[in-house]
Parts: C-alpha cells; structure tokens; sequence
C-alpha cells in the first residue's frame, strides 16, 4: 500500500524549514526526507508555497461537556480547533458537570465526546478538597496531571483548595507522576480587593482590575513554590497574569525546585488601558493588566520563564456576559480564542521579530511536553503522530463572528485584522479542515490517555 504525502517547498522540519516529503502511513509519520523523493503513482497533498508545520497543541481549553453544553461541546470546539490549525487540545476538569475529580466522572465525559471529536483531545482531573483517594484512580485513566484552584473557581462543583489540602495531595500526585495545575490567586488579597472597589462603577474596567490584584496571584504562587520545595513535587501555574510573580518563579527554577508557567493569548494581546467601559467580552481571570506588565510578560516568555502559550479558551453563553449592563463584575470571567490561536500568537510574535520555529516552541513543544504527549505530537519526524497545518503565514484577515465555530461567537478579537490563515489541517493523517471544501468537517480525532 503506497503512503500518504505532503509535499512542500517550506516544511517545518527538526532542523528548520526546508522543501521536504512528509510519507505518512496508518496515521504516523514514516519519513520525512527532500521535496523531491516521492514515488510513481503515490498519492501527493502538494503544499507549494504554504507553510506546513505541526499541528499546535493547546493545553488549556474548557469545552464543558456533559452538563454545560449549551456554553460549548467537543463538537463545536474541536471543530474551531481543526479550523484554527490545532490538533490537540486538553480539557479542563471543571465546568462539566460531573467535574472530572474521580475516574468514574472522567468515565461520564468520555463517553459524551463519542463520534465528536475533529482532533484529538485528552482530560486533565481535578484536585478538590478530600478527593485525594480518588487521584489514583485518574491517573490509571489516563490525566497527565490535576488542576486545582486556591481561590473560588466559580462554579459549585469545583470547590477551592486550602495550602492543608495540598500538603495531603501534593505528595500522592508526585507519586503517581502527575503534575498539579494551579489556578493561582489567594483569597486574602481578593476579599481585601473587593472591599476596597464596593460603590465604584461595575462598567469601568479599572474597577475589575482592582478587584484582582496582582498580589493574589504573587502571594498564591509564593506557596506552590514552598510545597513544590518541600515535597519536592511537580507544578504548573496556569494563565500567569501578574508579571511581578517572574522574579520569585525564575529563582525557583534556577534553585532546582519543579515549576513551570503558562501565559495565555490575551494577556500578550491586550492591555487594560485599551478595554472600554462595558466590554465585557476582554473578562477574564486573572484579569488583562497594564501594557507594562504586558511587557514584563513578554520578557519571562522570551528568557524562558514561562514556557508556553496557551488559549485558556473559556467560553459561556451570550447572555452570561452581561452585554447590555456592560456589568464586569456581574458578567462570566472568559475569552473565547481557540479558533484564533495560531494567528494570534502568530501576529503578535511576528511584529516582536520572533521565527516562527521560536512561536512553535511556544505553542507546540511546550504544552505537548506539559500533557505528556512529546513523544508524539509537536514535530514532524519519524514515529510522530501526522498532525499537520498547512498555512500562508503572509496572508490576513479580519476576525468576523459568524466565520467562528465556536458555539457562540463573542471574543474579544472580533474586527482585529491577524496574520496567518489555515487553509487545511490533517490529524493522523487524515482531513480534518479544507477551508476549500464545502464539506463538513471529518470527525477524525480520539481520546488520548496519558500515562505517566
């Protein structure tokens, strides 16, 4: 049976970009050798002038199936993710309902992502208060790690932890290879926070800003790193917003101790001082800082600091965002960007002069080594999964909604003009997105279980 080829004179290889023939057989990656290699009669994806590179994995992602599936469903988000050039996403574990904090929840959502799925997708569980018995049973799932918060997540199902929680769980992830994922803001300076913002106007975004200081997440990320240290175990800061956390982070990867961050889309994107009264759609949390912290941020990601860039693709029903009332601290905390992902980073690393090899490094081989799945995402080599985005990274295009396929279509990039257009993303070697097809889109993805 003759192999599958893409055929491209710029083709992002391990050692550059280069012309080169990706043969592709049962899904993986055969071979990857010069442009002009193919044999008689095979059958060929000319590529041409498009960039083919490997597909972004995105380990950041709320779908919200079962139980919420009216804010989003692994249909609809796995679809933007194809059109958007990603081939891997991880699911969060709350905001589903159950919320994947025993085996048997992770069960549940599995069995609803059946026949669905547009590229491949794995869960992360969840750590809440007196589930540590339930750890193992996640890991023999298959979750690269468990994501907790220290300050209320929003959502009933998914209780905050306290430093005494994690003092119990932080030692039983370790054991079972798996890493904790910290949404990182303590509730002393919150509750301080939002005394102090009571009586000011809900629509003016400088009153949410003040209702989330940086000191939250400094004071939040200062304990991780003491545990980390004590139990010499292994965790991960999720959408790192507060640039003033960088100093002690660094210092504690240099000293040895296991912490890694991630910043998000949005905060390299946008500044606080842009947000207009009543944009409801720029809420997240934590929240969209000042320029100069945006600057700050870029420096950590550029030093290595933070090593990956994710979407934290949040999204909730219209009507949560509280548009009319222009209400921030009414309105649901989340952006919507999975669809945008690659053109996003793209754009904005291209006008700060970083390669393209750099920007996957960021998108690509830091959450696939994250999730645990490195050894078959993230490059196009032999033995690799075939997950490949052809794209024009020269060409532009202004974001419209209703060109979104996401369930809902608020973001807060609509009209912003964003370089990088996918024109057609594989996932195992198979069609996922042909932004030239009338067709619908293939459910061609799977579950991946990770095991440590």
């Amino acid at each position: 049976m003759q192999p599958f080829i893409v055929r491209g004179r710029r083709v992002l290889t391990p050692r550059g970009i280069r012309p080169a023939a990706i043969h592709i057989q049962d899904g993986r990656i055969t071979r990857v050798e010069a442009g002009d290699t193919v044999p008689p009669g095979a059958n060929v994806l000319e590529a041409g002038e498009l960039l083919v590179t490997p597909g972004v994995v995105d380990s950041h992602v709320h779908i919200n199936e079962p139980g919420r599936t009216e804010w989003e469903g692994f249909e609809t988000a796995t679809a933007a993710a194809a059109a958007g050039g990603i081939t891997t996403v991880v699911d969060m574990p709350l905001n589903c309902i159950p919320a994947t904090t025993t085996r048997e929840a992770a069960e549940a959502k599995l069995a609803a992502l059946e026949g669905k799925l547009h590229v491949d997708v794995a869960f992360w569980g969840g750590v809440i208060p007196g589930n540590v018995e339930a750890l193992e049973g996640l890991a023999k799932f298959g979750v690269p790690g468990c994501k907790c918060f220290t300050c209320p997540s929003g959502v009933d199902e998914f209780p905050h932890v306290s430093r005494e929680d994690l003092e119990v769980a932080l030692p039983r992830l370790r054991d079972l290879g798996l890493t904790l994922l910290v949404h990182a803001e303590a509730p002393g300076p919150l509750d301080a926070a939002e005394r102090a913002i009571s009586g000011k106007d809900p629509r003016d975004y400088r009153t949410y800003l003040g209702s989330r200081p940086r000191a939250a997440e400094d004071e939040a990320i200062a304990m991780i790193i003491d545990l980390c240290r004590e139990h010499r175990a292994s965790a991960h800061i999720v959408h790192l917003s507060s640039a003033s956390a960088l100093p002690m982070i660094r210092a504690a990867q240099q000293e040895g101790v296991r912490i890694t961050a991630e910043t998000c889309l949005h905060y390299l994107a946008f500044t606080a001082e842009e947000i207009a009264a009543g944009a409801t759609s720029f809420k997240c949390a934590p929240p969209i800082r000042e320029a100069e912290n945006r600057e700050l941020l870029w420096r950590g990601l550029e030093d290595g600091t933070i090593g990956m860039v994710v979407s934290d693709h949040s999204p909730c029903t219209p009507a949560l965002k509280k548009p009319e009332a222009g209400d921030f601290l009414q309105a649901w905390g989340g952006i919507s960007s999975l669809q945008l992902g690659l053109s996003v980073l793209w754009t904005l690393a291209k006008e700060r002069g970083h390669s393209v090899e750099q920007m996957f490094r960021w998108n690509v081989e830091g959450p696939a080594r994250l999730a645990g799945v490195s050894d078959r995402k993230g490059r196009l080599a032999p033995g690799y999964d075939a997950d490949l985005v052809l794209w024009d990274d020269a060409a532009s295009f202004v974001v419209q909604p209703e060109a979104i396929r996401h369930r809902h279509h608020v973001t807060p990039y609509a009209g912003r003009r964003l370089f990088g257009q996918v024109k057609k993303t594989l996932v195992g070697g198979r069609m996922a997105y042909d932004a030239a097809s009338n067709q619908p889109p293939a459910t061609v993805g799977r579950f991946l279980a990770v095991r440590r």
